[in-house]
């Protein structure tokens, strides 16, 4: 019953984004429930299909979402909030849970471990009383197993779940509820054997990390406990992202007969000591999270010097390759050489069965794929675009100055004066809807159907009308609106040498959210001003003062699929020089205030804790070397949402943006607390509102918020603003939520006197 190629998981958006279209039709009431399910049942069966016809011999199910994986868990194990259950429609209960709706606030958002994807943090209360509804997962075991595939369901843990959710209504610790869970586990584990399920797969990935004490003795436990059922499949624990070090031996120690483990991001070492006897090892050893192509001949060697550790080796993707895309096919423009560096979804699928079907039958079994891997090594190591003398001589020419500003309250001072701000200054984060017509206009352009000239006179035409919209608000700070950009860090790229913007390069960010990352090739640098025309503009239209917008160097890397054969802090330094030249030259241009986002601040923080200095120190320094070339009345912001930021709350404060906005609104402002309790001093925007919900928050509520905000930071250092950019709102929920938050503000400034 062993298998020996496979994934933990893989994609659900659609190759073009078909769920995406459907479920936001949905959402529209353009299509119905039937319309939808049909949409999602061709995207699963393509999908199973596509590993079928690859060589894969156990395939991942439901691993299909409409929406997040820690969602359908909720739902599974009957833990959505209370506040859906009036809901009867159980799709439109799911969604309310997921993206609010009237009267009802969603459930928190913030990063799956360190990727881009966004995961929604279910919450367990006093009063949460679980229960099993395994409709969903044995629906798409039965739809696979029709189908004829050998059909794997995936779940995940029970550790991973509680140990991931949050606290609420004064509930304890989540994870002290588990055993609560064990009954529906051992349940579904019955309801899957019954249904034909020969193997599952439960998802753990936070065995590599030390988020809660006493992790691998858990580990122990349940699994000793889940293995003990006498009627089950035969069990897959599945970790990803890391190294499970001690966790592994404790899996070794219980009866589960096969574990997942990473050994792109984790060791192969660890693996071999951890004494897991004659069990399966599933081994990820084709980066599942990023686009280059493998070293087949070092990932042999590595598969081979396991294969007398442990009691047989099936290959596998480091992790689902629901972080890249799905296949090079559409790429039309990449050239030959970086073509042949990369590897998609389908094509990692390929170089998993070559590996499989290589250490069954030997290297020469697979020359072919072993040698294009080798030639295209070669070519990568050489080319000119790679390493680049002008950009490393001048990060090797930087000195401890680049990296400061004067002290902070010097600066406040001569901001004070120099832009004149009334108290409880109102702004927003940058992006304003991307309208129908502004993705015409792009689509145009991108298709040659107007030129250059025409498409910029149309996104001027967008700013004039933001800059209108802004000041019939009474907004204190403006934006430009970003009607120019199809992504905060894709813009970038494309501008920048060393990048590559792919064109259909998607995946999935949360929910219908998708991004194009671009791929980091090569040494950075600035040709020519990226924004200074389009900021200029917009100042030109108002006397009130228009912030720059630019992206900042860790959240483009975050962002971006990035190198791997260098440091990551030497990548980071090369875009911060770049963003740096951009700064100086906004500034140069008389731009007042400048924006530098890293919303992904925390995204890139290593999973263990022994590892974090070090990369929070490279972090702080980038955004400091990008924003340290100004003068002291030039007022520097930054932006950051949807994390866990009491992990990083240090590192916010040596950032040492005059003014931070911070979201806050999903977590009732929690973040100032952290803030204080590090004697935080510069200026701060929590954000007010959510704007990743479409319902319009009215001015009460607001003024709520603010009042909450103001208990803890004092008027002359707070801003208002919404928790991020507008972009994925419409026109009227942006004019109408706005217009609330400068009535709210309008009311707490007059208590204020």
């Amino acid at each position: 019953m062993r298998f020996s190629a496979t994934v933990p998981g893989i994609a659900r958006i659609g190759a073009y984004r078909e769920l995406k279209r459907a479920v936001e039709g949905y959402w529209a009431g353009r299509i119905d429930r039937t319309a939808l399910e049909e949409v999602a049942a061709r995207i699963r069966r393509t999908g199973w299909q596509e590993l079928l016809t690859a060589g894969l011999d156990s395939i991942p199910v439901n691993t299909f979402s409409y929406y997040d994986q820690m969602l359908d868990t909720a739902a599974l194990l009957g833990a959505l909030p209370p506040r859906v259950a009036g809901i009867d429609d159980d799709l439109d209960r799911y969604f309310a849970a997921a993206r609010g709706g009237d009267g009802v606030t969603p459930l928190e958002m913030t990063k799956w471990f360190d990727t881009n994807y966004h995961y929604l943090v279910p919450e367990i209360g006093p009063d949460t009383v679980f229960s099993l509804h395994p409709d969903k997962v044995l629906g798409e075991l039965a739809e696979a197993t029709a189908q004829g595939i050998p059909a794997r369901p995936v779940v995940i843990g029970p550790i991973t779940f509680l140990g991931l959710s949050k606290a609420v209504g004064g509930g304890a610790d989540p994870l002290t509820r588990i055993d609560e869970l064990l009954p529906l586990y051992r349940e579904l584990l019955g309801a899957l054997k019954q249904a034909g399920a020969q193997w599952v797969q439960i998802d753990e990935p936070i065995l590599v990390t030390d988020a809660h004490d006493g992790l691998p003795d858990l580990a122990e436990r349940i699994y000793t406990e889940l293995s003990a059922v006498p009627e089950r499949p035969e069990l897959l624990v599945q970790t990803y992202f890391g190294d499970a070090r001690e966790a592994l031996a404790a899996l070794g120690r219980t009866g589960v007969e096969a574990v997942g483990v990473d050994l792109v991001y984790g060791s192969a070492e660890t693996v071999a000591a951890a004494g897991l006897g004659e069990k399966l090892v599933v081994a990820g050893v084709v980066d599942g999270r990023n686009i280059w192509r493998t070293d087949l001949d070092a990932a042999l060697e590595t598969l081979t010097g396991l294969s007398g550790a442990v009691g047989a080796l099936a290959v596998s993707t480091s992790c689902s390759t629901l972080h890249v895309p799905y296949s090079l096919e559409p790429e039309t423009d990449l050239d030959d050489a970086l073509r042949g560096w990369l590897a998609f979804a389908s094509e990692k699928f390929a170089e998993v069965v070559a590996l499989s079907r290589a250490l069954e039958h030997g290297r020469a079994y697979q020359a072919k794929a072993f040698d294009a891997a080798r030639d295209a090594l070669a070519s990568r190591t050489t080319d000119p675009r790679v390493h680049v003398a002008a950009v490393r001589d001048r990060l090797a020419a930087l000195t401890p100055a680049d990296f400061a500003r004067p002290e902070a309250a010097g600066r406040r001072e001569s901001q004070q004066a120099s832009l004149g701000l009334p108290q409880l200054p109102t702004t927003t984060i940058g992006s304003f809807p991307q309208t129908v017509d502004i993705r015409k206009a792009r689509q145009a352009l991108r298709k040659g159907e107007i030129d250059g000239e025409a498409y910029r006179t149309a996104m001027e035409a967008e700013i004039a009308s933001v800059i209108k919209l802004q000041e019939e608000l009474e907004l204190d700070v403006l934006v430009h609106g970003e009607p120019e950009r199809n992504d905060m860090v894709q813009y970038f790229a494309e501008q920048l040498d060393g990048f590559f913007a792919t064109a259909n390069g998607w995946v999935q960010s949360y929910g219908s959210r998708c991004v194009r990352p671009p791929i980091l090739y090569g040494d950075v640098a600035r040709p020519d001003p990226m924004t200074v025309g389009w900021i200029t503009h917009a100042q030109s239209l108002t006397q009130r003062p228009v912030k720059g917008m630019l992206t900042g160097p860790v959240t483009i890397l975050a962002w971006s699929f990035v190198r791997d054969d260098q440091p990551l802090a030497d990548t980071a330094n090369q875009v911060a020089l770049a963003i740096r030249d951009e700064t100086t030259d906004l500034e140069r241009a008389g731009v007042g205030i400048i924006q530098v986002d890293e919303p992904a601040l925390r995204e890139l923080l290593p999973l263990r804790s022994a590892d974090r200095q070090a990369y929070l120190d490279w972090a702080v320094a980038a955004f400091r070397l990008s924003t340290s070339g100004v003068a002291d009345e030039t007022q520097i912001h930054t932006h950051l949402c949807y994390s866990e930021f009491g992990d990083v709350i240090g590192a916010i404060a040596d950032l040492d943006a005059d003014v931070t906005s911070i979201e806050a609104a999903r977590s009732h402002m929690e973040v100032l607390d952290d803030l204080n309790a590090i004697g935080f001093g510069n200026e701060v925007g929590p954000g007010v509102y959510d704007i990743h919900s479409p319902r319009v928050p009215d001015a009460g509520e607001i003024a709520a918020s603010l009042q909450e905000a103001l208990a803890a930071v004092p008027a002359q250092r707070l801003w208002v603003n919404p928790d991020c950019g507008l972009k994925t709102r419409t026109t009227a929920e942006v004019t109408a939520a706005l217009r609330n938050l400068v009535t709210a503000t309008k009311q707490v400034r007059a208590t204020l006197g």
